[in-house]
């Protein structure tokens, strides 16, 4: 079984980069229900506001944010789109998994219907 997704492999490398990090992790969670400035998120952490700020690139990189200027702010928010991509790309994963689990069980008991 192969794992068929919307996602290309450079945009699957560099989501699984991108959320490989626990601040960025958390960047996401903070932005799912409303936006926050950049500044905002910044206050959370206990690193410089450019440390921030490079994080939010790379999230904006994999798809897993927008930036949405308001004045002189920039607005962060989770894009729920390319989350649910990235969703269904760990489904399928799953039930690959799950498929091959399943069929070494069947071996291993002597079944003969996988």
């Amino acid at each position: 079984m192969v794992v068929r997704t919307v996602l290309s492999d450079a945009e699957v490398d560099r989501v699984f980069h991108a959320l490989a990090d626990a601040t960025r992790r958390d960047i996401v969670r903070r932005t799912l229900a409303d936006g926050v400035t950049v500044s905002g998120l910044a206050e959370a952490y206990a690193m410089s506001f450019a440390a921030v700020q490079k994080h939010v690139t790379v999230l904006e990189g994999a798809g897993l944010v927008t930036k949405e200027p308001r004045g002189r702010a920039r607005i962060v928010r989770a894009d729920p789109e390319q989350l649910d991509r990235v969703r269904g790309l760990l489904e399928e994963y799953g039930r690959l998994w799950r498929g091959r689990i399943d069929r070494l069980d069947s071996l291993l008991t002597g079944d003969d219907e996988p």
